[in-house]
């Protein structure tokens, strides 16, 4: 195989390849059916449930300096690059779940449900 071919077929590889960095997204929607009509005390265990679902995820969106190590290494060998991560899928998921809390704590606030409950920042 001449060195051209190399390169090719090197190139071509990685570009299959780099499709398969990340996942897609599956954000949840804000406002719901029945979003109204829920309890003061379901309002809060689905708030609550929502907390946990962002906490577990905050940790692999913060993928920016693995990202920024494998792409040095990447710049003296090819294989690293194959184990970057380029979604933004845990960001997307991150901030639907952090609007669908804000829309539970305003109807919960808009209840008289306890003590005004703070609004999440969207990223």
């Amino acid at each position: 195989m001449k060195f051209n071919q190399i390169i090719v077929l090197l190139c071509c590889a990685s570009v299959v390849i780099s499709g398969c960095a990340g996942r897609a997204s599956n954000p949840i929607m804000a406002c719901q059916p029945g979003d109204n009509k829920k309890s003061c005390s379901s309002i809060s265990s689905e708030m609550i449930e929502i907390e946990g679902e962002i906490n577990k995820r905050l940790p692999k969106e913060k993928r920016t300096g693995q990202n920024v190590a494998l792409g040095v290494a990447g710049a003296f060998l090819i294989v690293p690059w194959f184990f970057m991560n380029f979604s933004e899928a845990e960001k997307i998921e991150i901030n639907a779940y952090r609007t669908r809390y804000n829309h539970l704590a305003r109807i919960y606030n808009e209840n008289r449900c306890g003590s005004q409950v703070q609004q999440q920042e969207i990223v």
